[in-house]
């Protein structure tokens, strides 16, 4: 093994990186179901974090699936053959998530363009499909991982050697930009996520430094969603 090779023990701490990454989007998914089953409901949810918050976790899970289209698949067919099939039925699926998450997006935007007179049908409207797409992501992401995280651990357990680099640039591109405090706090929040930590090490210095500080400020975005 080369001296730019990476040893073949990254493996086991990557695999649980990446499950971090993927309990941020489960959990995401649910704190955004939560917060338009609670409007719907006629909870006090304020509607600006709302939408920051749907407008984050939108971004969110487009980056990682693009980092897992260039990246992670690539090598996960190269190195994994009896995977293929089970690749091409996730590329189908990913379609129908990526229509539920178009639908997502205009939905809030709807939702922004109207929050300060609010009650108009086109409110209505968008906070009820709000609601079922939601949902319909929360469980799309739930199959896809049921899928996703065996191959990868299959994937995980051979010798990657250099592969691992790209692996984990995959795994750090989807997670450093924007929200950190809803990445730490779904990270902590109701419990740790183990491999937190290894996602923790994609942000600056700086970033981690204000952990606590970011926590405490994603506890107040939980009340502001009527989720606490």
């Amino acid at each position: 093994m080369s001296a730019t090779q990476a040893p073949v023990t990254e493996g086991a701490p990557l695999f649980r990186e990446i499950l971090a990454v993927h309990a941020v989007m489960t959990r995401g998914a649910e704190l955004v179901v939560r917060s338009f089953t609670g409007l719907a409901g006629g909870a006090a949810v304020d509607t600006k974090t709302l939408v920051t918050t749907v407008q984050w976790f939108v971004d969110f899970v487009r980056r990682h699936r693009r980092s897992e289209d260039e990246l992670l698949w690539p090598v996960l067919r190269e190195r994994c053959p009896e995977a293929v099939r089970s690749l091409d039925l996730l590329g189908e699926e990913g379609d129908s998530l990526a229509e539920g998450l178009d639908e997502l997006e205009s939905g809030i935007a709807r939702i922004a363009e109207e929050r300060r007179v609010g009650g108009s049908v086109s409110w209505g409207h968008a906070m009820k499909e709000g609601t079922l797409t939601s949902r319909r992501i929360r469980d799309g992401l739930a199959e896809h991982f049921a899928v996703v995280e065996p191959l990868l651990r299959g994937l995980l357990r051979k010798p990657l050697d250099e592969d691992v680099l790209e692996l984990r640039k995959a795994v750090a591109d989807g997670v450093r930009r924007g929200g950190p405090h809803l990445v730490f706090g779904l990270l902590e929040h109701p419990e740790p996520v183990p491999g937190r930590d290894h996602v923790y090490a994609a942000f600056p210095p700086p970033v981690r430094w204000a952990r606590g500080m970011l926590v405490n400020r994603f506890r107040g975005t939980l009340k502001d969603l009527a989720a606490d």
